[in-house]
């Protein structure tokens, strides 16, 4: 005799999918590592960049930006790991890890363009990057509900169309504040809650 699979009741499909998404903030909360060690780095990037080009006058100030590829190796070395260990996928694991892989070669496209076209277009590179900043928190902050990446993304729209206003110099340091608002802040508040939740 066949066992046929019970069917949910609408309660029971909710709450089901509830605990779904709480399993995945929990799975997001303790890979914060994420957000800060990118809000980090791209942080250190934007200022250091800004304080040699302003004060240094130094004429390579944009080298700093190699450090991408390294952190690219980290990550991915991190992430396997984490693979190894985490042997089960979410539907919304799935969703933020293939967001974020498009945001990622977004980022890549865009260096590859700017560096085959004429040096004017830098002067507005930092309006591009803060759009994406904003599309990978706000989507990530919808999926997993939680709001201190969806108003770090709203916050980043909000840059991305007033940077265009401003220097590339300047462009730097409103980077800088669009990465602590997106990245850096609710990283850590991710962090705190995933260590409140596990004691």
């Amino acid at each position: 005799m066949e066992n046929n699979p019970k069917e949910l009741s609408p309660q029971e499909s909710l709450d089901l999918i509830s605990k779904m998404i709480n399993k995945t903030k929990d799975s997001v909360a303790d890979d914060s590592f994420y957000f800060l060690f990118w809000g980090w780095l791209v942080f250190a990037c934007c200022i250091t960049q800004y304080v040699l080009k302003i004060y240094f006058h130094y004429p390579n100030h944009f080298a700093v930006w190699w450090t991408m590829p390294i952190g690219g190796v980290i990550t991915g070395i991190y992430g396997s790991r984490q693979a190894r260990v985490k042997k089960v996928k979410s539907f919304v694991d799935e969703a933020l890890g293939y967001l974020w892989i498009a945001v990622a070669i977004s980022f890549i496209v865009l260096v590859i363009i700017n560096m085959l076209s004429s040096n004017a277009i830098w002067q507005t590179a930092f309006t591009y990057y803060i759009l994406l900043y904003a599309i990978g928190t706000f989507v990530s902050g919808s999926l997993i509900r939680f709001k201190p990446l969806i108003i770090g993304g709203v916050i980043n729209f909000a840059l991305a169309a007033v940077s265009i206003k401003f220097s590339y110099d300047n462009q730097l340091l409103i980077g800088g504040l669009a990465i602590l608002i997106s990245y850096i802040i609710p990283g850590h508040l991710l962090r705190i809650r995933y260590k409140k939740q596990k004691s």
